[in-house]
């Protein structure tokens, strides 16, 4: 009776109890704030279950609604680099003459995707007026697992003098272009959002009163939502975007060279035991100190529920409207009296 006292404001009023099940689908978007990256576009859907409570007053077309419920929501979204990032810059280094140099690291076309899987407990209130409905709320995601993969295009050159570029000689560790990814466990934090959904009901609805109407016992609903987020999602630690590289060892002294005999006779140095882009490691994006102070969630999509109703408590269908004849007692006369 609590939902009563507080939604109807009347002693008339009805409450009735359902569970029920939804499943819910649309598109998945993180929105950082002030980043060379753009919001992240993708996909989720969900399933769950709910517990509503219904309270209004008796015959009433107008009901008011409180649901919690338990589901798990999973989802796929990716970042595509929009603006060019800063070169990283590996100075003092030594080329195969000795001549110092800078070793730059220019990255180009990065995407960062992210899968997620979250366990979502929603509390909303709402109302509903015949096929209407309404509802508005909170849905806490405990982030389970969630993992990255990134990507990008490479290049690498050396910087002489600071002008004279040597770019495009692999044999010197220069190249063009060159595929780079990596796949990681990371994590986002636990997220809270502010939802609203409204919708209609689905199935052939009377506003007749009687206890000859049928009742409905199942409800369907389907209806437009919309998750945005009010906490920060991503989960920042002191990370460059691309990470730790592999020069030639820690004083900086030339690499170790072997030789490769081309088909056409001419014999050219090489690394042999140092690559500078094999042993490269890419953090993800959201992980990396400079990506945004704040990276928010948004998920809008469509949601289906169904609801079956709770057994109620029996009443006496007849009691409310028959007389009930007297017994006849000694010294008093016969009569009728209303059932109370």
């Amino acid at each position: 009776m609590l939902l009563a006292v507080l939604f109807s404001g009347t002693l008339s009023a009805k409450v009735n109890s359902y569970l029920g099940a939804y499943v819910d689908a649309g598109e998945w978007s993180m929105l950082p704030s002030e980043s060379k990256f753009g919001p992240s576009f993708g996909a989720a859907g969900g399933v769950g279950f709910l517990f509503e409570m219904q309270a209004g007053r008796t015959y009433s077309p107008t009901r008011f609604l409180l649901d919690i419920g338990i589901g798990a929501q999973g989802g796929w979204s990716g970042f595509k680099q929009k603006t060019d990032l800063d070169p990283i810059l590996l100075t003092n280094q030594k080329g195969l003459s000795g001549d110092p140099f800078t070793y730059v690291y220019d990255i180009k076309n990065r995407q960062d995707q992210y899968t997620n899987v979250a366990m979502q407990i929603p509390l909303m209130i709402g109302v509903q007026h015949r096929k209407f409905y309404m509802l508005a709320g909170v849905k806490v995601d405990a982030n389970l697992f969630t993992r990255s993969h990134s990507s990008a295009l490479l290049t690498t050159y050396g910087l002489y003098n600071e002008f004279d570029e040597f770019r495009n000689m692999p044999e010197y560790q220069f190249f063009t272009d060159r595929p780079i990814d990596s796949s990681v466990k990371t994590k986002l934090q636990l997220n809270l959002n502010a939802s609203l959904e409204i919708g209609g009901r689905l199935g052939y609805i009377t506003d007749a009163v009687g206890y000859d109407v049928p009742k409905r016992k199942i409800e369907m609903r389907l209806g437009a939502f919309a998750d945005y987020g009010l906490t920060d999602l991503h989960y920042s630690m002191d990370k460059v975007a691309l990470g730790a590289v592999n020069p030639a060892d820690k004083n900086g002294d030339p690499m170790p060279l072997d030789k490769l005999q081309y088909n056409n006779g001419i014999t050219l140095p090489v690394y042999k035991t140092t690559s500078m882009v094999d042993y490269i490691v890419m953090n993800d994006i959201m992980s990396t100190s400079g990506f945004a102070k704040t990276v928010k969630n948004l998920v809008v999509g469509l949601k289906f529920t169904v609801l079956f109703q709770m057994p109620e408590k029996g009443q006496c269908v007849i009691c409310q409207d028959a007389y009930r004849s007297s017994s006849f007692r000694p010294g008093r006369g016969r009569g009728v009296k209303y059932e109370e």
